[in-house]
């Protein structure tokens, strides 16, 4: 079990509120008590000091209290490793953003985008290729089948392209077959991008996804419980939601693996624990750097964590928050409004499928991390998580 990478202050000594600390305690054993999750755990770090940590609940549905060393299926927040990883080849000059995605997979070289004309899908060619900067800032063309019901997203879905049943080379070959959505650049479109990155970080690295994240990251960075499968020996330890039904009904796997799965998705494949993401985020809120191991520099994370996305871009999306573009692997903040929470220009974010969720407050010297596996209230608990923190910040 890894241990959480920073050191503890009392609240009052890092600028928040004790009091509210409590409250925010106290409502979140109130969403336990009316079963919108089985348990939470949370954490709140301030100036580099971990200010408040707290669990409520149970590890699952009539089983033990929820622990610190529960582990979580984190789905999308396993874009943002995948990007930082990604980030670590540009840096070693491997790999542009630029890069146009055919250099490494030539299928992508033929894509076509789906244009819907008079209840038929025709086909029109690519104005541009898609870049390694579409695939991180979701601006490729690809979609979700999960996400909407247009006729692309309808073979998108069809196509199941996160089949557990295919390796990530093979589920990536058969994007290749599939029409866009838009024209790349056009519009943000949140998509198995980031399986097309990893795939393209396989093929430079020579190595399957997760063992390049093990060498690279989860191993220097010291996350010992992060990897896309729960070992047998630690299965007591999993939280599970109350119901798989919304995971199933988007063709969505549920991550139980036991061992390495056929397919590791670079969009949605990692298990994780409170300590162990505490520690990526500490790197990344570190600018890039964690206990003396320098994963990216500073400029590359300041570079990540700004909005990539240009004025012209549609980002009329349910998944895309007002008041917010989208970086390299994160949504950025871009106004102190319009959002549906309080907070601060340039917070950078991510979350997961199950309600996992964190995000980073460089104004405020701040970060903040939800674990909840709870699919069907994810929205309202990262809401409802973010007011509460911010509330205690004085």
């Amino acid at each position: 079990m890894s241990s959480f990478a920073l050191s503890y202050a009392p609240s009052e000594t890092v600028g928040l509120i004790p009091e509210r600390l409590e409250r925010l305690t106290a409502v979140m054993a109130r969403q336990v008590e009316e079963k919108k999750a089985p348990g939470v755990s949370m954490l709140i770090t301030r100036h580099g000091k971990i200010a408040y940590r707290e669990s409520v609940g149970a590890l699952r549905p009539g089983g033990p209290p929820m622990t610190d060393d529960a582990i979580f299926r984190i789905y999308s927040m396993t874009k943002p490793i995948v990007s930082v990883a990604a980030m670590m080849l540009v840096e070693e000059g491997r790999l542009l953003i630029t890069d146009p995605v055919s250099n490494t997979l030539p299928a992508f070289a033929n894509l076509k985008v789906g244009v819907e004309i008079g209840g038929r899908l025709d086909l029109a060619p690519l104005k541009r290729p898609i870049t390694i900067q579409d695939l991180m800032r979701h601006t490729s063309g690809l979609t979700y089948g999960f996400t909407g019901a247009a006729p692309v997203q309808k073979l998108t879905k069809a196509a199941d392209v996160v089949s557990p049943n295919r390796t990530l080379a093979e589920n990536v070959d058969a994007i290749a077959t599939l029409p866009l959505m838009h024209q790349p650049g056009e519009a943000w479109e949140y998509s198995v991008s980031t399986d097309v990155l990893a795939r393209i970080v396989e093929l430079i690295e020579g190595a399957r996804l997760g063992e390049v994240l093990q060498q690279r990251l989860f191993g220097p960075l010291g996350m010992t419980d992060t990897a896309f499968f729960t070992p047998e020996q630690k299965l007591g330890r999993r939280a599970d939601p109350f119901s798989f039904d919304f995971m199933v009904a988007a063709g969505v796997d549920s991550c139980n693996a036991t061992a390495p799965p056929k397919f590791e998705a670079g969009g949605g494949g990692l298990m994780s624990t409170l300590a162990d993401y505490t520690r990526f985020v500490a790197m990344l809120s570190g600018g890039g750097a964690l206990d003396g191991v320098r994963v990216l520099g500073p400029q590359t994370l300041a570079f990540m964590a700004s909005d990539h996305l240009d004025a012209t871009t549609d980002k009329c999306h349910y998944l895309l928050l007002p008041g917010h573009g989208f970086g390299l692997g994160f949504a950025v903040r871009t106004d102190a409004g319009k959002a549906p929470t309080a907070g601060s220009v340039g917070e950078f974010y991510w979350g997961g499928m199950m309600g996992t969720a964190f995000w980073v407050s460089p104004h405020d010297s701040l970060f903040a991390i939800l674990m909840v596996q709870t699919p069907e209230y994810r929205d309202y608990f990262r809401v409802l998580f973010r007011n509460l923190v911010n509330a205690a910040i004085a």
